[in-house]
């Protein structure tokens, strides 16, 4: 395969804005058999996985990038998803699925062949705090697969992060609520108050905020605060500016009037050097390196600017990126 070149600057050079070119990824005939592959990773032995979340489909890909198949397929039963919010491979020979089939939250655990190992469902309808357009960001569409557990954001348990074991157990919440100014709206402050857990390598844990001011937390293994960064630079000024201070309501499936909160970031994920990736929902990511420090500001440049779903590391040097199903050279 030939490789784009890894980096060329663009005209906001002065502003240390990278541009980084796709080298490869998968081949457009089989893109072009998914409805929208928002989900894009690899695992170890080589072979690919696309979550299709219109489609309601899982497909795997060979390591040769020539074959797909599909593993798992539409439906309410157990072994098929329907409204699946996200997907994720764990580190080892296993991935997850969330869904809501009839309004309720479950989560499956599939190997890598498509069969169903385990399910559990979440009590209760959780209300879309954070959704943009059909797309639920919060509750399981948050999730994130360590291998041994599952990482939710879930406020209504009264915390940041919410660490599942693999049958549903909750059994460790932490990371408290920042202050919002709306703390007499609970369904406010809970939105302002959702986001993505992340487990980095070493054993910490990252919490992105995905609304309102944009700002992230990294805690220790055992959930102690290590310290907040506020996301900041003149590419999220335009949007920060922008933000209202009365928020508008729509009525959920039940008729309760529901604060319309849009993302401040799209997405977000840890790299294996365990530097944080931030997408977003301007077409930048903001990179910071573990003690917090911005050390990169990038722009990803296919066929055209990208504005990704998700972000993927499946070594030192790779990033997969969908939509598109894109791989790009980081380092």
């Amino acid at each position: 395969m030939t490789f784009a070149p890894l980096l060329t600057l663009a005209p906001e050079a002065s502003r240390h804005v990278e541009i980084l070119h796709s080298t490869g990824g998968l081949p457009p005939h089989i893109v072009g058999t998914f409805r929208e592959p928002s989900v894009f990773q690899q695992a170890p032995d080589g072979r690919y996985f696309v979550f299709d979340r219109r489609g309601h489909a899982v497909h795997r890909i060979a390591a040769d990038r020539t074959v797909a198949t599909r593993l798992v397929q539409v439906g309410p039963e157990d072994g098929r998803i329907l409204g699946a919010s996200t997907f994720d491979l764990g580190p080892g020979s296993r991935f997850v699925v969330a869904d809501a089939p009839g309004g309720r939250e479950r989560v499956q655990i599939f190997d890598l062949d498509g069969r169903r190992l385990g399910s559990f469902r979440l009590p209760g309808r959780a209300a879309p705090r954070l959704t943009v357009g059909p797309i639920v960001l919060n509750g399981v569409g948050s999730l994130e697969f360590t291998g041994r557990s599952m990482l939710m954001n879930q406020p209504e348990i009264g915390g940041l992060i919410t660490r599942f074991s693999l049958n549903g157990h909750p059994y460790q919440t932490f990371g408290s609520f920042r202050s919002t100014g709306h703390e007499a709206n609970r369904d406010l402050h809970l939105a302002l108050n959702s986001g993505l857990p992340l487990a980095d390598p070493y054993g910490a844990h990252y919490f992105v905020f995905q609304s309102g001011r944009p700002l992230f937390r990294k805690y220790d293994s055992a959930g102690t605060l290590l310290f907040e960064r506020h996301i900041e630079g003149v590419e999220l000024d335009p949007l920060i500016n922008a933000l209202p201070t009365v928020w508008p309501t729509r009525p959920d499936e039940r008729g309760r009037e529901l604060p319309l909160v849009p993302p401040t970031v799209r997405t977000a994920a840890v790299d294996r050097a365990g530097n944080l990736w931030v997408a977003l929902s301007t077409p930048f990511l903001y990179v910071y390196d573990p003690s917090g420090e911005k050390i990169r500001t990038v722009r990803l440049q296919a066929a055209g600017v990208i504005h990704p779903s998700s972000l993927h590391f499946p070594d030192d040097r790779r990033m997969l990126v969908a939509p598109g199903c894109y791989e790009f050279t980081v380092w």
